[in-house]
């Protein structure tokens, strides 16, 4: 059995829409594949069963046959970490994971894939770069877009994995607006190669892949459904605040934009609710260009949904009117800001229903990842 540890930098970096990329790649090569999360954060019961919610989604997607304790050997619950530190945790962790790792042997390609950066999990002893260590598998690190911090980030990490024994393979940098700067990876090839480390893709910034949908959102907000709008399943493209007055705030808003605005602000909302309403093709808000000959224009203020924040409820007419918008609509208690940056900080996860994202993944990473450069840095595990 050869195997890979898939590294990241933090948290949010796309370690598994990699992971999600790599699996796909691997059989797609002919390869009998498995996966495994050794220590995981984010714990769900799956047919009984506690286990990280990567490790279900793997096995979701991919028909894979290992039982969940194996895929997922270890994972943090709340209040987990006060427990160890106080000495009421006496399992072999360790051994769990190395148990688990070698129920694998009989696969030809292992994905192993970390939680966060190299540091996470040494509060209880199994950093990334411990388990890495442990397990005798090399390392390969994720970031996301930029030029400075992305260098910086896979080294920082890098210098952790080394320092334990581990070889850095290469690393992977997502959210890249390739569009914008088509030159930035060779740049961040150039960069990386400095450091010695082998930049083995770079993945385009896609929408859908890291911002959230409606449905996210009304889950994270916990509101009230005011109007459910017509597919809760759309990505949201931008987020606004509607602190400005109405026909400053339609400039700023267009067909994919979340508008998170105080419940009594409804010249605002009327406003929106009305571009919404009247349309280009009625004389409504101002037009502009679409993205190419066949496209239709992008209508301002005419906005994809609304978070109606302070606890306070529109008059009827106002919610009349974002009933006959069709407008996705949610009313929270919470203030303006509160709103904002849970909405800015929404983990987005990929859940086993969601189809079309996992297939945009699995062309994304086939067309933009070198899998043959990843499994040269995969290595044989130890005996």
């Amino acid at each position: 059995m050869r195997h890979v540890y898939l590294a990241a930098t933090g948290q949010n970096r796309g370690k598994t829409t990699v992971s999600l990329g790599v699996l796909d790649g691997f059989q797609k090569r002919g390869l009998s594949t498995g996966f495994i999360k050794p220590v995981g954060q984010r714990t769900i019961i799956e047919d009984g069963v506690p286990a990280d919610e990567d490790a279900v989604l793997m096995r979701s997607v991919f028909g894979l046959t290992e039982k969940l304790e194996r895929m997922s050997p270890v994972h943090i619950p709340r209040g987990f970490t006060r427990q160890y530190i106080e000495g009421r945790v006496v399992d072999d962790l360790g051994a769990r994971i190395r148990e688990a790792h070698a129920t694998f042997s009989e696969r030809d390609m292992l994905l192993i894939e970390g939680t966060g950066h190299a540091g996470v999990g040494a509060v209880i002893g199994l950093s990334n770069a411990v388990v890495a260590a442990m397990l005798g598998a090399p390392a390969i690190i994720v970031s996301e877009g930029g030029v400075g911090r992305p260098i910086d980030e896979i080294v920082l990490n890098a210098a952790l994995f080394e320092r334990h024994g581990v070889r850095v393979g290469g690393a992977i940098v997502n959210k890249v607006d390739l569009d914008a700067r088509p030159d930035l990876a060779a740049v961040l090839e150039r960069g990386l190669a400095r450091a010695g480390i082998p930049l083995l893709g770079v993945l385009p910034y896609r929408p859908i892949l890291s911002n959230p949908t409606l449905a996210m959102v009304l889950e994270a907000v916990n509101g009230e459904t005011i109007n459910a709008g017509p597919d809760l399943d759309q990505v949201v493209g931008s987020v606004a605040i509607g602190a400005m007055e109405p026909a400053h705030m339609l400039e700023r808003v267009g067909p994919q934009t979340l508008v998170i605005v105080p419940g009594d602000r409804e010249d605002v909302l009327l406003a929106i609710t009305t571009a919404h309403l009247m349309g280009p093709a009625s004389g409504g808000a101002t037009a502009l260009g679409g993205n190419g000959p066949s496209e239709p224009p992008t209508r301002l203020g005419s906005a994809l949904g609304l978070v109606l924040t302070g606890g306070y409820r529109p008059r009827q007419p106002v919610l009349d009117a974002i009933r006959r918008a069709d407008l996705f609509a949610t009313l929270v208690a919470e203030d303006t800001y509160a709103v904002a940056s849970e909405v800015h900080d929404l983990l987005v996860k990929t859940h086993p229903s969601d189809a079309g994202k996992i297939e945009e993944i699995k062309s994304l990473l086939w067309e933009h990842l070198a899998i043959d450069r990843v499994l040269e840095v995969a290595a044989e595990a130890p005996a």
